[in-house]
């Protein structure tokens, strides 16, 4: 009799439905701004959720920091249709991005999705929006060279795999028409590129007329233009860097250009100073400058054998100052910086490279002796007719004062022929390294300048 009962039970338990599990929802408070307060919904900072407006609107936000039993939310859309008490409901499914080869040539926003029209993404898998960070210790060091097809950047400032760059001009400078060379002529798998934070006309300019067709499709563009709430323009620079980290992890040699770093930051900013944090550095808060390292660190070299990202950030500096609060501390926390000059490009000189101020931190571990030791020569001479110009241009200077100076003026012509490049026009690193060979002449033995400077003493036989 027991055992039948039991049996009867088993069978009757397996019949009964499960009751769904009460979902957990919390309301609108406060609303200031941008910011969001919300009370009775457990989320942690990083989750998203979605607060119900009038009729069937809704708008999607993110947790972005609390106080005691208040979340502060930053909306990723247009904020319309709220009240006060409006339904706030937490979405499972938060963090996670899309990936994989389906992306190349694509065009998306900072949530993954595709704003070119061409149909759903379909991604082979969707992963966590902060990947997982590597050893330090377990990184592949910077050894290999990187072609990025400009000339000067090749021959002067050499790029290795795995490195970091800033590219640091004011506005209207050539910026993107640099970037969008690199994406055409560089000898990298993959490029990854990021739009944070511009003008919405530049962005199908970009890809159109820059990009173009062979450059889109190796790549992958993530775009959240200027009238992108910050959280989705923070979101898309941590995008770009995931897929770029995606890619790296299959073994490719991926190209990551992010335009602009500033604009992260500025982002950031906004997200900050909305929930109370204190401005510190000419308004920019403390967590402005503690972001930009932990999102640039995720780039470089991954372990040993495997692949790497050599990443280009563009820093926009205010009014042309170089010391700028963000270009200060990017220029820190990176392997090298570019500085475009404005002076440059008003002379028509493209690219607006300036040599004197610009620097590749692993050049001496990525190239060969005499390639290092011409470009140092280059930089010299070309320094050199730099600091007479002045006295060249209103004709003080008198032919013969100064050897290095006359040898300055000598080449002077061919160094600036070497320095431009067409917007078209590719040059190779085996070419360009060729080229400056020629360009520069080796320098003199001490021997040889001993004997060819005048001693008047010597002549008069006094020693």
């Amino acid at each position: 009799m027991t055992y039948r009962l039991a049996e009867r039970l088993r069978q009757l338990q397996g019949a009964i439905v499960a009751e769904p599990e009460p979902e957990l929802s919390g309301r609108l408070t406060r609303m200031v701004g941008l910011t969001l307060e919300c009370v009775g919904c457990p989320m942690v900072v990083g989750d998203r959720c979605i607060i119900q407006g009038e009729g069937s609107g809704s708008v999607e936000a993110e947790v972005v920091g609390f106080e005691e039993d208040k979340v502060y939310l930053m909306p990723l859309t247009a904020i319309e249709g709220l009240k006060p008490g409006a339904r706030v409901i937490p979405l499972s499914s938060a963090s996670l991005v899309p990936v994989g080869p389906q992306m190349l040539g694509r065009v998306v926003n900072g949530a993954g999705d595709p704003l070119d029209g061409k149909g759903p993404l379909q991604a082979e898998a969707r992963v966590q929006l902060t990947g997982d960070i590597i050893n330090p210790l377990n990184r592949a060091p910077v050894r290999q060279s990187m072609d990025v097809g400009i000339r000067a950047i090749n021959a002067l400032l050499t790029v290795g795999q795995g490195q970091r760059l800033g590219l640091f001009a004011g506005s209207g400078v050539g910026k993107s028409m640099l970037l969008g060379m690199m994406t055409r002529f560089t000898d990298a798998d993959i490029t990854v590129v990021g739009l944070i934070g511009e003008r919405g006309r530049e962005v199908k300019e970009f890809i159109e007329d820059i990009l173009g067709e062979e450059g889109l499709a190796r790549s992958v563009v993530v775009a959240a233009p200027a009238d992108d709430s910050p959280l989705m323009r923070l979101r898309a620079a941590m995008l770009t860097t995931r897929i770029a980290e995606y890619y790296r992890d299959q073994g490719k040699r991926v190209l990551l250009l992010m335009d602009s770093l500033t604009r992260y930051a500025q982002a950031q900013r906004e997200i900050a100073l909305a929930v109370g944090e204190p401005p510190a550095t000419k308004g920019y808060p403390p967590s402005v400058f503690a972001k930009l390292p932990q999102l640039v660190e995720r780039t470089g070299n991954g372990r040993p054998g495997g692949g790497s990202i050599t990443a280009f950030y563009t820093v926009l500096t205010e009014g042309d100052d170089q010391q700028d609060p963000i270009a200060d501390a990017a220029r820190a926390i990176l392997d090298g910086h570019i500085v475009l000059s404005r002076r440059l490009a008003e002379e028509g000189h493209y690219p607006a490279i300036d040599v004197e101020a610009s620097i590749s931190r692993v050049m001496p571990q990525v190239t060969e002796a005499e390639h290092f030791s011409r470009a140092q020569r280059f930089k010299q001479v070309y320094s050199r007719y730099q600091q007479a110009r002045d006295l060249i241009s209103v004709g003080a200077y008198v032919k013969g004062s100064d050897p290095e100076t006359d040898f300055a003026i000598q080449h002077i012509g061919n160094m600036r022929q070497f320095l431009q490049q067409g917007l078209n026009e590719s040059a190779p690193l085996s070419e360009s390294i060729e080229q400056l060979l020629d360009v520069v002449p080796e320098r003199r033995s001490p021997e040889r300048r001993k004997t060819a400077v005048h001693n008047p003493a010597a002549e008069r036989g006094e020693g």
